[in-house]
């Protein structure tokens, strides 16, 4: 029972570490796209404006709750909700050597959640009863569950290759070379495929604000507008440091670690400035035709690695 209340206080500080981090996330891009485009970004609020992400969110909380009138309501309430706890629940994958939630099949665990999330965005766009939300949240639905295949066989040829379903596998592989030297390739996939997941740019398709009017958020305001914000920031963070963990290399418990997760998340905001978006078609046809076989030859050519090893070993 003590062990239990104490891995619930662990999460507890998990999330708001979580949360406080998507704050100058956000912060972080707005100065960085300002930059990019020639400009200060947020600078009033605080010093150089460290305090405008909390003060965007109490203006987000305290504004008026709209209710559409055709939409089913609680359901509409609810989406934001769902969404932003899944994206705080897979948090505790990661393998942090204080014991939080750390278990065996963390892998499987994180695939799950990736597409538990899908439903939070299709349903939000259905309640909205609003068609540019239910066409933004179709579009959504197809891109991600598109992309999640080339994620999970990728993850399939790390778990052939580590002999596991835990992350602590790749911090204990990973203490004399860096896997991206050695699968550089599928690591760009695997980075892109996390764009086209997180709903960013150059796929930002469910949120095309040029095409669909904010996609299936078009009906969302003041608080539950910025669950779904929280939701979106807290995923970029997840699979920043998702990536760190299988290509980077280090321990989570590790200053460099969060240095390279900083790195990574300033690459999704770098590609956000300097990327247009895609055309639809040529979204689809970059997973289906473009990554999918790259991600299945790799998955073979691990495999045969593994048999390899396998039969040298036992001769």
């Amino acid at each position: 029972m003590i062990m239990m209340s104490v891995e619930v206080v662990n999460f507890l500080v998990l999330i708001v570490c979580v949360l406080i981090s998507v704050a100058f996330v956000t912060l972080l891009e707005r100065k960085i796209l300002g930059y990019i485009q020639i400009r200060k970004g947020p600078n009033k609020v605080g010093f150089m404006g460290l305090f405008q992400p909390f003060s965007d969110a109490v203006k987000l909380f305290t504004k008026e709750q709209i209710n559409p009138t055709m939409s089913n309501f609680l359901v509409y309430y609810i989406c934001p909700v769902v969404s932003l706890f899944i994206s705080l629940l897979v948090w505790a994958v990661i393998p942090y050597e204080s014991g939080l939630m750390s278990f065996d099949l963390s892998i499987l665990f994180f695939l799950c959640c990736l597409s538990m999330g899908v439903y939070s965005t299709m349903i939000a766009g259905w309640s909205s009863n609003c068609k540019y939300s239910l066409l933004g949240s179709l579009r959504s639905v197809a891109q991600t569950i598109s992309y999640e295949v080339s994620l999970a066989l990728i993850l399939l040829s790390f778990v052939m290759m580590i002999g596991g379903f835990s992350m602590d596998l790749f911090t204990k592989y990973q203490e004399s070379f860096w896997f991206v030297i050695i699968s550089f390739p599928l690591s760009m996939v695997w980075f892109s495929s996390c764009l086209a997941e997180t709903n960013r740019t150059p796929f930002d398709f469910s949120e095309g604000e040029s095409e669909l009017v904010s996609g299936f958020n078009t009906e969302y305001g003041g608080g539950g507008f910025a669950l779904i914000f929280m939701a979106e920031y807290a995923s970029i963070l997840f699979m920043s440091a998702l990536f760190t963990i299988m290509f980077l290399g280090g321990s989570p418990s590790s200053v460099l670690f969060y240095l390279k997760l900083s790195m990574v998340a300033f690459v999704f905001v770098w590609v956000r400035g300097t990327l247009p978006r895609l055309r639809y078609d040529k979204l689809m046809y970059l997973a289906w035709k473009g990554y999918l076989p790259v991600s299945i030859n790799y998955l073979l050519f691990f495999l045969g690695v593994k048999m390899l090893c396998f039969s040298c070993f036992n001769t």
